[in-house]
C-alpha cells in the first residue's frame, strides 16, 4: 500500500525505503514551518563527521577547548563551598576580630602572677622581725630639717602644737620624694577624728618652724633612732625622746611597717604616728585587753599584738618589763585611740 505524503507526492514502499538525507528543517539554522515540533540539532557545533575518538586525545579532539575548563571549573567550585563552609570574625573596616583571633591562639602563661599576702600568725611567728622590702637609709647627720608650712587647729581641748623634720641624710626615696606631701600625710593622720583629737580633751596644730612646738615628728635613720631611742631589744622601732621633745619615727618601719599590718603600710603608718604621739600625750605601754578585740594602740604592735610574745621581749627592756603582762591574750592590729563611731 503506497501513502501520500504531506506535500502530495508519492514514495516508496516501506521494504523498498532506503535511508535519505536529513529534512532541510531538521538542519541547524532552517526555519520550521508552523504546526511542526520543537527540534535540537544532533550534531554539536564544529563536530566534525567520522568515528569518535576515545581516552584523552579522543576528548580533546571531540570538544576542543572546553575539555581544558572542566578541571578549572571544579577547583574553583570548591574553592567557594570552602570559604562559605569556614567561620571567620569580622571587625571593623572588614579586618578580623580580636575576638575572632583569640579563638584561634593558644594562650600562654602570664607574664606576672599576683602573689597574695600570706595570713599573720601572731601567736608563733617573730612579728617583731622587720618585714622584707626596699632598701632604707641607715646613717644620718643627727641633724633635721623643719619642713614649711602650717595647718589648721583641729580638735577641741588642750592645744598641742608641732612641726615635722627631717633627718638629714634621709634619702628621698624613702619618704616618697616629696617633703611637703610628707606632712601633709602627718598632718592628716592627727587631724583624723580617729586620731587624739578624738577624744575631746586634746587638739592639734602644726606651726611654722622656729616657733614653739610641743613636739617635732622627726623622719630619723636607724643609726640615730638607736642612739635616741636605745636598741635593748634587737628589733627596730620608733620611740618618744623627751629630752629633744621628738616623736622620733625609725625610717625602716616607715619604709617597711610590720608583720602584724600585713602589707598595709598607710594604716601601720597611722599607728606609729599615734603610738608615738600617745607618748607625748603622757600616755605609757599597754598590753592586748580583750582576747579577740583591737589591740589599744598604745600596746607595741611593731612587735605584735599576742601579749605573751611582747611581754617576753620587754624582759630584757627594764622600762618596760612586767608592763604586758603573759596571759595569753592576742588582739587584731588597730591604729587609731578613738574606735569609729
Amino acid at each position: 500500500m503506497n501513502r501520500t505524503s504531506q506535500d502530495g507526492r508519492d514514495t516508496a514502499p516501506a521494504s523498498d525505503a532506503r535511508p535519505s538525507p536529513p529534512d532541510d528543517r531538521y538542519r541547524r539554522g532552517s526555519r520550521r514551518t508552523g504546526a511542526e515540533p520543537l527540534t535540537a540539532s544532533w550534531e554539536p557545533a564544529g563536530s566534525r563527521p567520522g568515528p569518535r575518538r576515545r581516552g584523552l586525545k579522543g576528548l580533546v579532539a571531540n570538544y576542543g577547548w572546553r575539555i581544558y575548563a572542566v578541571p578549572v571549573l571544579l577547583v574553583l567550585t570548591a574553592l567557594v563551598v570552602l570559604d562559605t563552609a569556614t567561620p571567620t570574625g569580622i571587625g571593623s573596616a572588614g579586618e578580623t576580630s580580636a575576638a575572632a583571633s583569640a579563638t584561634t591562639t593558644t594562650p600562654g602563661p602570664p607574664a606576672a602572677s599576683e602573689t597574695p599576702p600570706a595570713k599573720v600568725d601572731l601567736v608563733t611567728i617573730p612579728t617583731a622581725v622587720l618585714p622584707d622590702g626596699p632598701k632604707f637609709s641607715e646613717q644620718g647627720a643627727g641633724t633635721w630639717q623643719v619642713i614649711a608650712g602650717s595647718a589648721p587647729q583641729v580638735g577641741q581641748g588642750k592645744l598641742y602644737r608641732y612641726t615635722i623634720a627631717v633627718e638629714d641624710g634621709v634619702d628621698a626615696a624613702d619618704y616618697g620624694g616629696d617633703r611637703e606631701a610628707f606632712a601633709r600625710t602627718i598632718d592628716g593622720i592627727l587631724a583624723d577624728s580617729r586620731s587624739w583629737i578624738g577624744t575631746g580633751e586634746v587638739s592639734m596644730q602644726r606651726v611654722e618652724p622656729n616657733q614653739p612646738v610641743d613636739f617635732t615628728v622627726s623622719l630619723s635613720t636607724t643609726g640615730t633612732t638607736h642612739s635616741m631611742c636605745g636598741f635593748q631589744i634587737q628589733y627596730e622601732s620608733s620611740c618618744w625622746h623627751p629630752p629633744t621633745k621628738r616623736v622620733v619615727i625609725n625610717v625602716a618601719r616607715w619604709v617597711r611597717g610590720a608583720k602584724a599590718y600585713s602589707n598595709d603600710l598607710s594604716t601601720y603608718r597611722a599607728y606609729a604616728i599615734n603610738h608615738e604621739v600617745g607618748h607625748a600625750l603622757g600616755n605609757g605601754h599597754e598590753g592586748c585587753q580583750e582576747n579577740g578585740h583591737a589591740a589599744p594602740v598604745m600596746m607595741q604592735q611593731s612587735f605584735g599584738v599576742a601579749n605573751d610574745y611582747v611581754a617576753q621581749l620587754n624582759e630584757v627592756d627594764y622600762s618596760n618589763r612586767g608592763v604586758v603582762p603573759a596571759d595569753g591574750k592576742v588582739c587584731t592590729p588597730n591604729a587609731f585611740p578613738v574606735a569609729p563611731r
